[in-house]
């Protein structure tokens, strides 16, 4: 529940607040304001992050034959630590780490994440579990709002002001999008306002330019929903939360770079400028 305040502020102060409102990814005076106190407090925000790292990287072959492929270096340091870096930036140290091929890549690299400013947990799929699965095992952690995100794609996203969207629309769940040029090699988010309706995989007549970028805020319900064993997000959870009416697709505009493939890989090497300071 919001309520109205007055304040009184220096003049210079409300200038530089005013020069961050851009219409968009800050709307107006008042929510810029209550990005920075939430900022500053570091209170009422999401604390817990759950990044999916099981995957095989076929498509990286011969490479990840040695190493896994959210471990392969992209300026400098894993692809997996510039996720790291964003969940570290807005307050995020309780992290928990899905693993599944060459774990120990990963557990010699970041050991209990101490040396990186966070707190790592692994969580080990006997078996592959897919992009919903890995939620089972981290039932007993994740026990508020929380975020989870793929290893693999480099996302430059406001986490406190995506979480502010979450719970000003009383969302189950909310998905990251982005725009693409040719969104046709991607699902692709038919939206009714906030709402999303469905996601269209890999449309020949895409209902929109908006794609999942493989980052979201969910309620710990959500976990209750996931079966045994391997379980997709994309296709078995979020359809059921749109029919409730509870999904919400929150449209950012900072940088965002799948290295799903060589090519991919390749543009976001030479592209990607880092998080915004």
């Amino acid at each position: 529940m919001k309520e109205r305040v007055t304040l009184t502020i220096e003049s210079d102060i409300i200038k530089q607040i005013d020069n961050s409102v851009d219409g968009y990814n800050v709307k107006n005076r008042s929510h810029a304001v209550e990005l920075l106190l939430l900022r500053a407090l570091g209170t009422n925000t999401v604390k817990k992050g759950l990044i999916l790292a099981g995957g095989k990287g076929t498509r990286f072959k011969p490479i990840t034959d040695e190493i896994p492929k959210p471990m392969i270096p992209l300026q400098g340091k894993p692809i997996i630590q510039h996720t790291i870096d964003l969940m570290k930036k807005f307050g995020i140290r309780d992290i928990y780490i899905s693993l599944g091929y060459k774990a120990e890549k990963f557990k010699e690299y970041f050991g209990d994440g101490s040396k990186f400013g966070v707190k790592i947990t692994y969580l080990e799929e006997d078996e592959p579990l897919g992009t919903a699965g890995p939620l089972k095992l981290a039932k007993q952690y994740l026990t508020e709002t929380f975020v989870m995100c793929n290893a693999d794609e480099l996302k430059d996203i406001d986490l406190i002001d995506m979480y502010l969207f979450h719970k000003e629309n009383n969302a189950k769940a909310t998905i990251a999008l982005t725009t693409v040029n040719d969104p046709s090699a991607y699902g692709v988010a038919k939206m009714q306002g906030n709402k999303i309706l469905e996601f269209i995989e890999k449309p020949k007549d895409p209902p929109s330019n908006l794609i999942n970028a493989g980052l979201y805020i969910l309620e710990p319900e959500v976990i209750d929903m996931v079966g045994e064993g391997f379980c997709m997000i994309e296709k078995e959870i979020f359809p059921k939360i749109a029919e409730e009416k509870r999904l919400f697709g929150y449209h950012f505009t900072g940088q965002w770079y799948d290295t799903g493939n060589l090519e991919r890989y390749a543009k976001a090497l030479k592209e990607w400028k880092g998080l915004k300071k």
